[in-house]
């Protein structure tokens, strides 16, 4: 199981990149800074761009910046764009939800671990990670 996908690795990349210059980034700077081959940073930046993560600026001297402060983006936020809300157990067995989902025991103490890592992780921020 992986934590992070490459997307939302590449994402973070970006985006710590983008706020530890505080200054408009163009795509062949964040190539550059982050190992981020440029197709994939640009469609990770359009989909960043939607969310109203970052704003881009066209023409000549133009290029990508945070649309919000670094402090204020978290890394849990970032994953559930490219990985949707993160769930470590969905109990399936065969296609359909368990019928002991209500009195698992293991269930609780996997829903107590999600919690714990989910906590961690919206304490993380793009500003901590850019410093």
């Amino acid at each position: 199981m992986k934590l992070l996908t490459r997307d939302t690795d590449y994402a973070i990349r970006a985006l710590s990149s983008m706020g530890s210059s505080g200054e408009l980034v163009t795509a062949d700077d964040l190539v550059k800074k982050t190992g981020v081959p440029k197709p994939f940073l640009r469609k990770i930046l359009q989909i960043l761009g939607k969310k109203g993560f970052v704003k881009s600026y066209k023409g000549i001297g133009g290029g990508f910046r945070l649309s919000l402060p670094g402090n204020s983006i978290k890394l849990v936020d970032v994953m559930e764009i490219f990985q949707g809300p993160l769930k470590l157990n969905e109990c399936f067995f065969k296609k359909m939800v368990c019928p002991n989902r209500a009195t698992c025991p293991l269930k609780k103490k996997v829903d107590k671990i999600e919690k714990y890592v989910v906590s961690q992780l919206e304490a993380i921020t793009i500003g901590s990670l850019s410093a």
